[in-house]
């Protein structure tokens, strides 16, 4: 057995005791959730009543006996000084995020499988004032934010009978239809990104989601793609998300656990006015070169702009520890 409390795989020794016995639990589980699971439908995936999410697989798609995958989540949820503390958010960038969700502006939450994008946007969603209504929308229930008004939508996959399906752009769009001062899709991974990116840009500010990309520089591919998926020509997508989605929060998994990488802006730039993304605060470097724009964008909406983002970008030579050549001179060289 293997466990993940946050700081990678550990193995334990836990007896669990047979094949067999692994295979029935499995079964079990997912009998309790409404999945079906034998050899006609070897695998499942589920959530359990006290929100344990389920995954199984039995043989002989399990090449090496059963799998069984329980993703279970905290009874506290972190907030937002608990992620400053164990080092997830940089200290200087905790002001920055608080901004951003009082300011209403629109973010995605990006980073790879595992990278912590659930637990910062469920931290996050914990900022919203409490006489706003957040509804939200998701494949699976996972986010669990601490706020007084939350209306949670969850997908359904379909029966034997392959009816009875309702998918995400169904959720999006029922949504609409409950009054929502913030919508939020857990995670964008198909067509409902063209439904999303339409809420947004009907007076829905202040949404947010998240999205599998490994840096930031491949979302605008990534959103071409699901954009694709919606029936949403390339032009028309960058064009919707320019006026939809300011930001973006990118998370990274290392060896030393998930960490807040860089806050940036979706900036439509060139004739064609294509979306790009321009970090406006960076782990390790402080304000980036849209720091400044960020800082306009809060203060358009009363918000003050953090100090972090009135700092000087430095220069690439500062960036990358090297000294910056001037006059032919290094800096603190002989004269």
């Amino acid at each position: 057995m293997w466990v993940d409390r946050g700081q990678g795989l550990r193995q334990v020794a836990i007896p669990v005791g047979t094949i067999d016995d692994v295979r029935r639990l499995a079964q079990r589980l997912a009998a309790g959730a409404g999945r079906r699971l034998d050899d006609g439908s070897p695998y499942a995936d589920a959530r359990l009543p006290d929100g344990t999410r389920l995954h199984a697989v039995l043989p002989p798609v399990a090449t090496d006996g059963p799998y069984l995958s329980l993703r279970t989540f905290r009874q506290r949820p972190f907030t937002l000084d608990d992620l400053v503390r164990q080092g997830t958010v940089p200290r200087p960038a905790a002001p920055v995020l608080a901004a951003v969700v009082a300011a209403r502006l629109a973010y995605l939450v990006v980073g790879g499988t595992g990278s912590g994008k659930t637990t910062l946007l469920n931290t996050l969603l914990g900022l919203v004032p409490g006489t706003e209504r957040i509804v939200l929308v998701e494949d699976a229930a996972e986010l669990r934010p601490v706020h007084p008004h939350v209306v949670g939508l969850q997908a359904r996959t379909a029966n034997v009978e392959g009816s009875g399906a309702v998918g995400l752009s169904d959720l999006v769009r029922q949504a609409l239809r409950m009054r929502p001062d913030r919508l939020v899709v857990g995670e964008c991974r198909g067509g409902e990104v063209v439904d999303l990116l339409a809420a947004l840009n009907t007076g829905h500010d202040g949404g947010a989601g998240t999205l599998h990309a490994n840096a930031p520089s491949d979302v605008p591919a990534r959103l071409e793609a699901l954009g694709m998926l919606g029936g949403l020509p390339r032009a028309a997508l960058h064009a919707q998300v320019a006026a939809a989605l300011q930001v973006l929060l990118q998370v990274r998994r290392g060896a030393r656990g998930r960490v807040l990488e860089s806050v940036c802006l979706l900036l439509p730039e060139g004739p064609d006015r294509l979306v790009t993304v321009v970090p406006a605060w960076v782990r390790g470097h402080g304000p980036g070169p849209a720091a400044a724009a960020l800082g306009t964008l809060l203060r358009e909406r009363d918000v003050p702009a953090p100090p972090v983002l009135c700092e000087v970008w430095p220069s690439r030579p500062e960036r990358e520890g090297r000294p910056e050549a001037t006059g032919g001179r290094r800096h603190g060289g002989p004269e």
